[in-house]
């Protein structure tokens, strides 16, 4: 027997949804103030993905890998530096641009703390994957407290940190094994009987060579009242393949090719980032994306 729908969340209104991974990876610096602003000023990204660590005194720091190594003219781990060396850090040492240069390294952009995104884009709504328990715990109470859960979706890897466990009070999605049972389980007769109980299902467009969306897996996620989320999705053909079967959302490190597709698709509006450019630049093409994650 299926389980009952669940009640939407206010926070998934509008689909489908513009979802800038990391800010928009590749066309600022991910993860920092600069790729968050453009995303949502220039590109009028409706959600703004990241990732959260903790540094060893406790701060709470937008990054994704476990050490400062990949993005950075630093090295490493996150839990063995304090917050003093994170914040001097230039993040965007090793950021390539689209022609193909270091154009942001040197400028002064630098690994933010969460709380600062929260502070300098006050209305964004937020995506964010905490990459171990104990920062998702700290997250929990630092949205309580600030009264900002209604616009944060907490992820989780893992059950864990899954922070509904946690008590949060705004929207959750779906761990990696509650998206492997439902990707197995909904292909049997009826749909099957498993309904993950979160809020979204953010799943891989594809997984090791294997596609893992379908028009029936967006189905039978509806029929429970379960906004799809794809990631990572960079070309354009893919996205309009996506909307077709009714994607909620697109996770996408091209924010500018995901706003045209929208606008030729959906006919949403053209977002600011157009009206300044002035041919072959970034949001004028729609190639350079690879799907990587």
């Amino acid at each position: 027997m299926i389980v009952p729908p669940r009640p939407g969340h206010r926070y998934l209104a509008g689909a489908p949804l513009l979802f800038a991974h990391r800010g928009g990876a590749k066309l600022a610096p991910e993860n920092t103030l600069e790729a968050f602003r453009a995303a949502v000023e220039r590109w009028q990204a409706d959600v703004l993905e990241l990732d959260v660590r903790r540094t060893r005194d406790g701060e709470l720091v937008v990054l994704h890998d476990p050490t400062v190594d990949r993005t950075t003219d630093g090295t490493g781990a996150v839990v063995d530096l304090d917050w003093r060396e994170v914040r001097e850090l230039d993040a965007a040492h090793r950021f390539v641009d689209l022609a193909g240069e270091p154009s942001f390294r040197g400028t002064g952009v630098r690994i933010p703390r969460f709380l600062d995104l929260l502070q300098d884009l006050p209305h964004a709504r937020l995506n964010v994957d905490a990459k171990d328990p104990a920062a998702q715990v700290e997250l929990v109470e630092l949205l309580h407290g600030l009264g900002q859960a209604h616009r944060v979706l907490l992820a989780s890897e893992n059950e864990e940190g899954r922070a509904d466990r946690l008590g949060y009070r705004g929207a959750t999605s779906a761990t990696r094994g509650q998206l492997r049972l439902f990707a197995s389980l909904h292909r049997l007769p009826g749909g099957g009987p498993y309904t993950p109980r979160t809020d979204a299902l953010q799943i891989p467009y594809r997984w090791k060579e294997r596609q893992i969306v379908t028009p029936r897996l967006v189905r039978e996620a509806h029929r429970r009242n379960l906004p799809v989320h794809v990631w990572l999705v960079d070309e354009p053909e893919v996205m309009r393949l996506l909307l077709s079967w009714g994607a909620d959302g697109i996770q996408t490190d091209r924010p500018d090719i995901l706003a045209r597709v929208l606008h030729e698709e959906t006919g949403r509006p053209l977002p600011p980032g157009f009206e300044s450019e002035m041919g072959g630049g970034v949001g004028q093409g729609e190639g350079d994306g690879d799907g990587n994650e």
